[in-house]
């Protein structure tokens, strides 16, 4: 378990050897991982020795994940970094390139399996706790009662499972909290208008929604315009950090009142870890970077030293946690 700072620069870990590394992506259409692409991208580029940088979208489609890295696999690719939405579904893909001799690197997503034998390694925040300490913030800001909501990314994912099973661990401490989708997330695939037209259907649904739990900032923003349009509060909502999810506060803090905000980061950064650990593996270079890291909230509407940060000159779907600089943020999104 470590923090974002001991993340080594990159140069540690390039090696000599000619290489071509893949960045795997389960769905690449949000701006989250529009992001960490191109993360993944410009980070590859400070090694002279990597002559090739491959990307593959699955397009939330596990047969095309599993084909994607297949692909990869028989186009000679040295490390495959992969943001394993299917789970572990693609446990056995990941395996059989492991036993090709790819060194892959799972992120984010988990695809279960053993970490140093199936896999190089697997590199994310801590899921559960992320979603816990959110969920802790929003029901502490709810007053410690009323119905809260987990809004999470692509039916079937690893990841929003992660956050959610976070949420309920803080939720079975709050006895006078009811979490209205106990089954499981609500899928939004991580995206604005589908967010939207799903919150739509839950405001009808459901008489008082009190707080909201998100796995995506950049997706809640169609969430907030959800209960605007239906003429509804907007509740106590957390997220990971994205630049219109902040702007969007101070828009309507003054009108509606019970509206608190608070993030994590969005962590796209963790990409520059798993392409490290790839790298050294192909490399035979030790790593002794933290495999899994530690977040807190950075931004909190309730606390003035945490007050939420809206950049007007940056777009909408600016993640200012990323690691890109406000130069690359305008570049990548025009």
């Amino acid at each position: 378990m470590g923090t974002q700072d001991q993340i080594q620069d990159i140069s540690a870990f390039c090696g000599t050897k000619p290489l071509t590394v893949a960045y795997a992506d389960g769905f690449g259409s949000n701006s989250w991982r529009k992001i960490t692409r191109t993360l993944f991208e410009a980070e590859a580029a400070k090694c002279s020795n990597i002559e090739k940088v491959l990307y593959t979208d699955a397009q939330g489609d596990t047969q095309k994940a599993i084909s994607d890295i297949n692909s990869l696999v028989a186009q000679n690719v040295d490390i495959i970094v992969t943001f394993a939405d299917a789970g572990e579904a693609l446990l056995p893909t990941i395996k059989k390139a492991t036993d090709a001799g790819v060194k892959v690197v799972p992120m984010v997503g988990s695809p279960g399996g053993t970490p140093g034998t199936d896999y190089v390694d697997f590199i994310s925040e801590d899921i559960t706790t992320y979603g816990r300490n959110l969920a802790e913030w929003t029901i502490k800001s709810m007053g410690g009662k009323g119905n809260l909501v987990m809004l999470g990314g692509i039916a079937g994912s690893s990841y929003s499972q992660g956050v959610f099973d976070g949420v309920t661990e803080a939720v079975k401490q709050h006895p006078d909290v009811t979490l209205l989708n106990a089954d499981g997330p609500v899928s939004t695939d991580w995206e604005p208008g589908k967010t939207q037209q799903v919150m739509a259907g839950l405001i009808t649904k459901y008489s008082e929604i009190d707080g909201i739990v998100a796995d995506y900032g950049g997706g809640s923003i169609g969430g907030i315009r959800a209960f605007i349009a239906a003429g509804k509060p907007v509740p106590v909502w957390s997220a990971n950090d994205s630049n219109e999810f902040a702007c969007l506060w101070y828009q309507y803090k003054d009108t509606q009142p019970k509206y608190q905000i608070a993030t994590e980061s969005s962590r796209n950064w963790v990409v520059t870890a798993a392409l490290h650990k790839g790298l050294a593996a192909a490399s035979g270079i030790p790593n002794n970077e933290p495999s899994t890291y530690n977040l807190n909230i950075i931004e909190d509407s309730t606390d003035p030293a945490l007050a939420p940060e809206c950049e007007p000159d940056l777009p909408p779907d600016a993640i200012l946690s990323s690691g890109l600089s406000v130069d690359q943020l305008k570049k990548l999104f025009n």
